[in-house]
């Protein structure tokens, strides 16, 4: 490890925080002067310079009266972080060029509000706060999810330029944050079942199940579904609708890599597959997802869709 990267380490604590909550001790605020604090400064060294040199006993105490209340603005900017406690929440997955919201949870231990806090990530949106005296609030921070996988936002930088605006307090606290960023569905026609999944249509029509409703067809569904007195009584604008059963075998499609189109590149075939994923999930299917190296079973319902877009997320990660 280099010099600069030991120092940068043991300056920012860079490493993760792995004990909850995260407490904002002496060590970890960093505070500096804003640029209207550097201009504050110069006028009163300006105004010094002339009380000085005309021997104005008046104009001394007015500087020394700015200059007090400078550093009384100091100590409170740097007290408004002091002491915060921090509790990282779990980031629910997203989908990739949609907005990753990461929870922290604020504790105030203290009986004084604190006011103007800033949370964000590098070049990231910026959340402002305000967090009133012995109080709690759960604030979501975004972070712009561009690309699928594992995502790790980093450290989250608060800062605080309360109450007068001439001094910047901040910090970074590094929580064990992650999120998994499913693949930009991309919305194309389901593919046909395969050859299994006929053979259970054809049980289907054993006369065995109890009918169940309609839905709108869809181009993987077969003509002889198609409720055709229901579509009698109904304009030609409106899509057709097919049979719905319960009680016996269940329709399965399945979603396999090799249906994808090959000229496409790895990612567009991610992004077909997210899009059947979410499509077959809309219409109550039972579906399965084939990719190489990996075969996930036919079922349905929001553990299996989140199941099958994981894998679709981390496809080709270690």
């Amino acid at each position: 490890m280099r010099p600069g990267e030991a120092l940068q380490r043991w300056l920012f604590r860079v490493t993760r925080d792995e004990q909850l909550p995260i407490v904002l001790g002496q060590r970890r605020i960093f505070i500096v002067p804003t640029r209207a604090g550097g201009l504050f400064a110069i006028v009163l060294a300006v105004m010094l310079i002339g009380a000085i040199n005309y021997n104005l006993s008046l104009g001394h105490a007015l500087i020394f009266l700015l200059a007090g209340l400078g550093l009384v603005a100091m100590v409170h900017t740097f007290h408004n972080l002091f002491g915060l406690r921090l509790i990282p929440g779990r980031a629910e997955p997203t989908f990739a060029g949609d907005l990753a919201r990461f929870p922290l949870q604020l504790e105030n231990p203290r009986r004084q509000p604190r006011r103007a806090l800033e949370f964000s990530f590098r070049e990231q949106p910026v959340v402002r706060v305000d967090l009133a005296a012995d109080g709690r609030a759960t604030i979501a921070v975004p972070y712009a999810a561009d690309q699928r996988g594992r995502l790790d936002p980093g450290r989250v930088t608060l800062a605080t330029r309360y109450p007068l605006g001439l001094f910047r307090a901040w910090s970074y606290p590094y929580p064990r944050w992650a999120c998994v960023v499913y693949p930009k569905p991309l919305r194309t026609p389901l593919p046909t079942p395969s050859p299994g999944a006929a053979a259970d249509h054809h049980h289907g029509d054993s006369g065995q199940e109890d009918f169940a409703g309609l839905r709108p067809r869809q181009l993987s569904d077969p003509t002889r579904h198609i409720a055709w007195k229901a579509v009698a009584r109904r304009s030609d604008e409106q899509a057709l609708l097919i049979k719905q059963f319960a009680g016996g075998a269940s329709d399965e499609l399945w979603l396999e890599w090799s249906l994808t189109a090959t000229n496409r590149s790895v990612e567009d075939r991610l992004s077909i597959l997210a899009g059947w994923v979410l499509a077959a999930d809309e219409q109550q299917l039972r579906y399965g997802l084939q990719l190489p190296g990996q075969r996930i079973a036919p079922a349905q319902g929001q553990a299996h869709r989140s199941h099958c877009l994981q894998a679709l997320a981390l496809y080709g990660e270690a």
